[in-house]
């Protein structure tokens, strides 16, 4: 790498279509300095044949673009453009996996029970690939996110304070006031050791133990929130239709334990609050 090369990496989803009318952009711009833009294909199918060359024809073998940008991360000079990629659940893995296959690319599936040390082998290299593979690596060195304590008192002294918007603006910021995430929240210190159990109990008083031997330590913080489906839909019928009767462009913004099981279910019911005749012809 020279000191005049940008890496652009090549994700999965929506990002590959940002890339295709932006990418040409970076590098018409950068060309005018003198700036080199290399693209490094780090998606979860590239990943995959990387970590399983062995029966894969020569002109189907890809590099490890994801060891060599996780070796560069780690020089002051790198200078790396990251894409969102797809965290790689085992449905996710499992379709690329498919997909790969059915193109003709020699690659063993997953073993969802591994027995044998083949197996195993096989296992552990999918292991590497799924989760969220790609943030440690190419964070190696700059990992902490955290402000140093020259900005954090640099922000007490000088407090940032949003001013209103310009007259005439007709933007609007709302959230939800009660049964959200925050208004829910409780915590509990643990007074000694202890072992927990975490149950759910329906509305029809079954209960269900939602996970059990949950070990805590003395002063261990056990934290718990709900969001109300019901307070979700009312807030976002309420907020919809003062877009509508203001002709308001509608985004959504979600902060929910990052994406891992909430958002995607928020944002679902987003969609239905947002075609609700759609839903209420064809929801079944």
């Amino acid at each position: 790498m020279t000191e005049s090369t940008i890496f652009y990496t090549h994700t999965d989803e929506a990002p590959a279509l940002a890339t295709a009318s932006f990418l040409p952009i970076v590098k018409a711009v950068t060309g005018q300095a003198g700036v080199d833009v290399e693209t490094r294909d780090i998606s979860l199918a590239a990943r995959i044949l990387a970590a399983f060359p062995q029966k894969l024809t020569p002109e189907q073998q890809v590099g490890d673009a994801l060891a060599e940008l996780g070796g560069l991360a780690t020089l002051p000079s790198a200078n790396i453009i990251k894409l969102p990629n797809i965290s790689a659940s085992i449905p996710q893995l499992s379709a690329a996996i498919a997909e790969l296959q059915s193109q003709g690319f020699e690659i063993p599936d997953y073993p969802d029970e591994a027995r044998s040390l083949e197996e195993k082998d096989i296992r552990a290299r999918y292991d590497r690939i799924k989760g969220s593979a790609v943030n440690p690596v190419l964070r190696e060195g700059n990992s902490d996110r955290r402000a140093p304590a020259s900005v954090k008192n640099y922000a007490r002294k000088h407090p940032h304070l949003n001013k209103p918007f310009a007259e005439g603006s007709k933007t609007r910021v709302a959230t939800m006031d009660h049964g959200d995430f925050k208004s829910n929240e409780k915590s509990w210190v643990a007074a000694h050791d202890d072992v927990l159990t975490v149950r759910h109990t329906g509305s029809d008083g079954e209960v269900t133990i939602l996970k059990d031997n949950l070990k805590v330590l003395p002063r261990e913080i056990v934290d718990a929130t709900v969001l109300s489906a019901a307070a979700l839909d009312e807030f976002l019928a309420e907020t919809l239709h003062t877009a509508a009767d203001e002709d308001l462009l509608y985004s959504v913004h979600l902060k929910a334990t990052m994406m891992k099981v909430s958002d995607p279910i928020i944002f679902g019911h987003v969609v239905k609050a947002y075609f609700p005749d759609v839903f209420a012809t064809y929801g079944d």
